[in-house]
């Protein structure tokens, strides 16, 4: 299976291209306070110029939905990931409207405290989010305990994305524990919050893409 990768916290046009050269998925544009924001105006302008067949993810955090849908609509985002305390019932009301038709919508699962309610919460409605991002915090740069959380995905047909700490160095034990549709990095490909380093991108691609083999060649 091909994993998805989407490289998180583009800021620029250059970030943008160096990351779709280096062979990424999908693309990040975070909305929500950070150190990554972009505004709806820039995200427009780096989108407008991408290479077609490149999703393009808007990041929220407890926002309302006429403004997400707004966004949304302006910028060309193909897809919605969710990253606060977002309800089931808030994302049957975002897929519900005619603007969401087209989105694919992602909900982040923080893996501390409770964890596991709020993920069983999310598995058990799988058909209002299109994936689960499995993420260690907010801007964290670290991993979560890999191994307490797996259980709690086995059996389950719902996607999900592992985040949290990821670079080239370590994405192919992430990928051996848990065979996930998608991974998702932010610091391990920077030089500097917001910068991405391109030498970073395309280690992290090729570690993914060699990892994949080994599954295969392991299977067969």
């Amino acid at each position: 299976m091909r994993t998805w990768i989407k490289f998180c916290g583009t800021t620029s046009l250059a970030d943008a291209l160096a990351s779709a050269e280096a062979g990424a998925d999908a693309l990040g544009f975070i909305f929500a306070p950070s150190k990554r924001q972009v505004t709806p105006g820039a995200a427009r302008e780096i989108i407008k110029k991408l290479p077609a067949g490149i999703e393009r993810i808007g990041i929220f955090m407890n926002e309302d939905l006429d403004t997400i849908r707004r966004i949304a609509e302006n910028t060309g985002l193909t897809g919605i990931q969710l990253h606060g305390g977002e309800s089931t019932e808030f994302v049957a009301q975002l897929k519900a409207k005619p603007v969401a038709d087209r989105l694919r919508v992602i909900k982040t699962v923080i893996m501390n405290g409770d964890f596991h309610l709020e993920l069983e919460k999310f598995l058990n409605a799988s058909s209002l989010a299109d994936a689960i991002l499995l993420d260690s915090g907010a801007g964290s740069g670290q991993t979560f305990e890999w191994r307490g959380v797996r259980s709690f995905l086995t059996g389950t047909e719902m996607k999900f994305i592992v985040a949290g700490g990821l670079n080239p160095e370590n994405v192919t034990a992430a990928m051996r524990m848990f065979h996930p549709y998608g991974v998702d990095v932010v610091s391990g490909v920077e030089t500097s919050p917001g910068k991405k380093d391109p030498e970073k991108l395309k280690a992290f691609v090729a570690t993914v893409r060699n990892a994949e083999k080994e599954a295969w060649a392991a299977q067969h």
